[in-house]
């Protein structure tokens, strides 16, 4: 039974540090003013974001904390978050190049643990029981997740864009080991997974808001996913463009894409 994907893949985001630092939907404001509220920070405690990625969650939130610790395998991932915290002025953050599975109690407590969209790509039991030694008794930990999955929408033009992508790319998922790789969706959710461990106590809030998209942003969001790497398509790339283009201008003559997107904050105690 697959629970986790438990070798790290170094290509899995491979060339899409750029476009995920840019094109990405960015967690609304109301979001980290939640959680602050729930957690009740007074700006002297210290966060630890794991699979920090570009830096969406440690940049907008790090003038909740103290400190921050950032963590993320991906090196360009970080060369970007880093590049976005100096342009905010944002130099309370520790960024680290390891995988979360590395962590260990070296890195001191933590009122707050985030985890955006990077959860599902670790082995969680192990970070999870890595995690218990690590958050204060009185902090807690928070998966976000976006409830939006892209490549199963029903809204008409993300339902052409996936289209357009299985046009070039073929049909099955891919994902990491240069494009050969093939999407597994886990079996078991977090929430069992966070049930068997010391953070049992499990609450869940959704904030929901609306994202704005041109057709090109739009493009730089798909080479930010791990299933439309800019190098899946090789000498296509261009042709598989004007191909997008065409085709969500056909649906959305307009060219401006717009959705709700719901949010969920995971919180799990101890």
């Amino acid at each position: 039974m697959v629970t986790t994907i438990s070798n790290y893949d170094p290509t899995l985001f491979q060339g899409a540090a750029w476009y995920y630092a840019r094109y990405r939907a960015k967690y609304p404001q109301a979001l980290f003013d939640l959680l602050a509220d729930v957690f009740n920070l007074d700006g002297t405690e210290r966060l630890l974001d794991l699979g920090c990625g570009a830096g969406l969650v440690a940049i907008p939130f790090h003038n909740r904390f103290a400190q921050v610790v950032a963590l993320d395998p991906d090196a360009d991932m970080l060369a970007e978050a880093q590049e976005q915290a100096a342009n905010v002025g944002a130099s309370n953050i520790r960024w680290i190049h390891d995988r979360a599975e590395s962590i260990s109690e070296d890195l001191g407590e933590f009122k707050l643990v985030t985890m955006g969209r990077s959860f599902h790509w670790m082995q969680r039991e192990l970070v999870l029981s890595k995690l218990d030694s690590l958050v204060n008794n009185d902090g807690g930990i928070v998966i976000i997740k976006t409830n939006e999955n892209t490549w199963e929408s029903q809204h008409p033009w993300k339902q052409t864009a996936i289209a357009v992508v299985k046009r070039w790319l073929g049909n099955r998922r891919r994902t990491g080991k240069g494009g050969e790789g093939e999407w597994k969706a886990l079996e078991i959710p977090h929430e069992a997974v966070l049930a068997n461990s010391s953070f049992f106590n499990i609450t869940s809030y959704e904030v929901k808001f609306e994202q704005s998209w041109t057709i090109d942003s739009y493009l730089g969001y798909l080479y930010s996913t791990a299933f439309a790497l800019p190098s899946f398509f090789g000498n296509n790339r261009e042709k598989f463009e004007v191909d997008l283009k065409t085709s969500l201008l056909a649906v959305e003559p307009s060219g401006q894409l717009t959705e709700v997107l719901p949010i969920t904050a995971l919180i799990a105690r101890k």
